[in-house]
């Protein structure tokens, strides 16, 4: 009987993968800083279920024309004080002067912040063409320089495999890659995907343009499709055929989707393992319980 899905997840490399010993995955989560109380508490019970995994780092996004600027700051900030990780700080350069940026890069060095991740942003409706300040760093490769000119600081930069939504080609996004190299990032993060093969492709070519830098995959367990369709198609992410279908009917099935998306997360995970991937940079939307279960299926368990 020939099936009705061309590509569903694979349960052997899965259950394998839970007996395996000694296998040196490293993990990282993004977060965004909540608007309201209730978001606060659920945003911290995921951090405390997520932090005994010991993941390299936690990023706190920033939002569209910088528009949560103070919460993210304040996220960071009690990361810092209330545990043991390390916060990665997103920051942009939209709707802000050289000099306002400046002390926000200031901010985060005196507060003991030593990794932010730098992006260009969106305009303040979070779509449309991006219109720079006159008095403002103009992309991410500017603001790079600046956040290197202040402080010592790691910076990590968006990169994406199937090529910036604004970009005229994946070359242009290759020689914009460079430039951010040339300003001092030192990890790329990319943009969310669904095909191992569309990653492979991005790093080969970065490796083929002679880049130096340490590419992370992002990886978003999907959970409700029809955000991921606004999502995607703001970013202009592919999504595949099989992965439609595999939801196909169950909008009304929160237990059933969990399950399928754990099992296509740990089946791309696996997958990019298997070409030599060994981070893994998880889009949380700051929920703890899918991320957590497939860290553990990935062989990453908290520190005995």
């Amino acid at each position: 009987m020939t099936p009705v899905i061309s590509k569903t997840p694979h349960l052997a490399p899965i259950a394998r993968s839970l007996a395996e010993g000694g296998r040196d995955v490293r993990i990282s989560f993004e977060f965004f800083p909540p608007k309201t109380e209730e978001m606060e508490a659920t945003l911290w019970t995921s951090i405390k279920r997520l932090a005994p995994l010991s993941p390299s780092f936690v990023s706190v996004t920033y939002g569209a024309g910088g528009s949560t600027r103070e919460r993210t700051h304040r996220t960071v900030k009690r990361i810092l004080d209330e545990t043991k990780l390390k916060p990665a700080a997103h920051l942009t350069c939209v709707e802000a002067s050289r000099d306002e940026v400046d002390e926000v890069i200031q901010a985060y060095w005196d507060a003991g912040v030593r990794h932010i991740v730098a992006l260009r942003g969106d305009p303040p409706s979070g779509f449309g063409d991006y219109t720079p300040r006159n008095d403002g760093y103009h992309n991410a490769t500017e603001l790079t320089q600046a956040i290197k000119r202040i402080g010592d600081f790691e910076v990590s930069v968006g990169v994406y495999p199937e090529k910036h939504p604004q970009s005229p080609s994946l070359d242009f996004d290759l020689d914009v890659l460079r430039q951010k190299v040339d300003a001092g990032a030192t990890r790329g993060i990319s943009q969310f995907f669904f095909e191992a093969e569309t990653f492979l492709r991005y790093r080969d070519a970065v490796a083929d343009a002679g880049i130096k830098i340490e590419l992370t995959p992002g990886i978003m367990p999907v959970t409700n499709f029809k955000g991921l369709r606004r999502m995607a198609a703001a970013c202009e992410a592919a999504i595949p055929g099989w992965l439609e279908e595999l939801f196909a009917g169950l909008d009304d099935d929160a237990d059933t989707r969990k399950l399928l998306a754990s099992a296509v997360a740990v089946e791309l995970c696996l997958e990019l393992e298997r070409e030599g991937v060994k981070d893994f940079h998880f889009y949380t939307l700051n929920r703890a319980d899918l991320v957590y279960a497939i860290c553990r299926i990935l062989g990453v368990k908290e520190a005995a």
